[in-house]
């Protein structure tokens, strides 16, 4: 390596050290120079349609290869892509966040320039993001700028959620000491200490006494790093374990002491009770919204819940401070004597996965009957395939496939917090391109190899982001996408105002899409109505083991919903 490289060139080694094969964003007039620099580097620039779309993307290719990065230009850029970088903060997406400023020159000098409110102050939009990222660098100096892209990479990595950088374009090409890129960023380790050794030891002794003791994995278990010491948990000691919405597809679902997605107040009743009867109730990542908690039922009692979150450990009413999570789960697997524990038997696991709805068998309902959501989503079991990536938009689709058995190493994408309709289509994108770098990488499974990215959405989520499937298009990226097509917000309509016509969308011819974005004449689109039909096609090898962009549009009724919280919405609202 040289002595000196440019400043661009520090940034992007940076990424590539840390598994970011590839750039989201979208050029302008003061990222240009910069954006020279991205396949020099050995980086593919994506090129979104807008920045918000490629905000979206960012998040999802994050989701699943653990950091990415986002170019955009000054001000109306990186507006543009406020509100995908404040959903990466909220359900933690580590997104770095680059955005091509004006010179230095221009700044100081309070120029009134384009992109800018007129007034000379070019601060204001790194304040805004400021609420929005965990840590932020305006780079004004060579000397110090390599120091400040390692500290916010460093942080967007211990924390798993977006960081900001400002690059002048006068600084793109400036050199920097190359030597400091010899030594990696890494997350630093947590070692144990009294506070951590007191903790655990309350933990194992609550362990020890519990007779009823079950697990819930929360989704804040990926961006905690904790994923896999949990598995290693339930496995070893074969407690009832659930998952919530945001932990869906995080943990194996094959196993028989797990017993899916917990409900809370809309769960199955010997559920609820398994839950209420409970004396210990170990939680790993909480991550406590509204919507990934149906609207707070699911929450375990206080009294009963050791939850682990990211510095502390909560035990009734104590809080352990500054013992990571990372730290935590691992020592624990490592001194608890499971044989010490609770056991529980084969039997009393098959009474509570009886629980669980069977997967719908096409010769259980008629070929000629209008397809419905209250068996729809079971429906697509048996064709999910290990190393699957399942997207479900904000709507009837995110509650859908929170209802599906997964096979092992799947990873679904459901609405935790944030709730951004529109984000699921791009997310693909960005997921998928995710996963194909790792399977070229060669860092899955064999038989993930063949792992696809199958997105479920709605029409009038799918309006709000369609000029992305021309990105999945280019790309040549291998998406499904099942349309539920609802004839609206049906979402909203169920909430409030069923019949008004603010929940109407106009009505497209959807699957025309994929050519007016470029896909070939021979790219597999089908409209399905009736279950004959969508057996049929998805026995098609065409859709489900063909390459690139293939489209299904699923015509539903406006008013049919999933069991459940939306099911109970749309009672509510029909009596009004």
């Amino acid at each position: 390596m040289p002595a000196t490289v440019t400043l661009a060139e520090y940034i992007f080694t940076r990424l590539r050290q840390l598994g970011v094969g590839s750039i989201h964003g979208v050029p302008g007039d003061f990222n240009l120079t910069l954006l020279d620099y991205v396949a020099p580097s050995g980086l593919e620039w994506v090129g979104n349609a807008n920045e918000l779309n490629a905000g979206y993307a960012a998040d999802g290719y994050a989701r699943i290869k653990g950091l990415s990065a986002l170019i955009t230009t000054f001000g109306v850029g990186e507006l543009s892509a406020v509100n995908a970088i404040a959903g990466a903060y909220a359900e933690r997406a580590p997104v770095v966040h680059i955005v091509g400023t004006p010179s230095r020159a221009t700044q100081d000098g309070k120029l009134l320039v384009h992109h800018t409110f007129n007034d000379g102050d070019f601060r204001r939009f790194g304040k805004m993001h400021a609420h929005i990222t965990v840590a932020q660098a305006s780079l004004r100096d060579p000397l110090t700028s390599p120091d400040q892209i390692d500290h916010v990479l460093q942080q967007c990595l211990m924390h798993s959620r977006p960081v900001y950088i400002e690059l002048p374009v006068d600084l793109v090409d400036a050199p920097v000491d190359s030597d400091k890129l010899q030594i990696h960023i890494t997350v630093p380790k947590a070692l144990p200490t009294s506070a951590s050794d007191e903790a655990l030891a309350r933990v194992i002794d609550r362990i020890y006494a519990a007779k009823q003791p079950i697990i819930l994995a929360d989704g804040e278990c990926r961006p905690l790093g904790i994923v896999e010491d949990v598995q290693a948990l339930v496995k070893s000691t074969n407690w009832p374990t659930w998952t919530t919405p945001f932990g869906k597809g995080l943990f194996d679902e094959t196993l028989p002491n797990f017993n899916g997605t917990y409900n809370g107040g809309y769960d199955y009743p010997a559920i609820q009770k398994a839950f209420e009867e409970a004396d210990l109730v170990l939680c790993f990542g909480p991550h406590w919204s509204s919507t990934n908690t149906y609207a707070y039922t699911s929450i375990p009692k206080a009294g009963v819940c050791i939850s682990f979150t990211d510095t502390e450990i909560n035990i009734d009413d104590q809080v352990f401070r500054d013992v990571p999570a990372r730290l935590a789960v691992s020592q624990l697997l490592q001194k608890l004597d499971v044989s010490k524990s609770q056991q529980y038997d084969v039997a009393f696991h098959k009474q509570l996965r009886s629980h669980i709805p069977a997967s719908v068998a096409f010769s259980d309902v008629s070929k000629d009957s209008s397809l419905s959501q209250d068996k729809l989503w079971r429906a697509f079991e048996p064709y999910l395939r290990p190393g699957d990536i399942i997207l479900g938009e904000t709507g009837t689709s995110g509650y859908g496939v929170r209802e599906m058995r997964l096979p092992t190493r799947t990873r679904v994408f459901v609405p935790a917090t944030w709730l951004s309709i529109g984000y699921m289509l791009p997310a693909a994108q960005g997921a998928a391109l995710a996963q194909r770098e790792l399977q070229k990488e060669k860092k899955q499974n064999k038989d993930q190899d063949s792992g696809r990215t199958i997105l479920f959405i709605g029409d009038g989520s799918l309006q709000m982001t369609v000029q992305e499937l021309s990105t999945i298009i280019r790309l040549n990226l291998n998406v499904i996408v099942f349309l539920l097509n609802n004839d609206g917000y049906t979402i909203e309509r169920v909430i409030h105002g069923l019949h008004e016509r603010y929940n109407d969308v106009p009505h497209w011819r959807y699957l025309q899409a994929p050519s007016f974005f470029g896909a070939g004449q021979d790219s597999f689109t089908k409209n399905v109505k009736t279950w004959g039909e969508l057996e049929e096609v998805l026995k098609d090898e065409r859709l489900m083991d063909g390459k690139g962009l293939r489209m299904v549009e699923i015509t539903l009724e406006r008013e049919d919903v999933p069991e459940g919280p939306l099911k109970e919405y749309l009672e509510k609202e029909r009596v009004r």
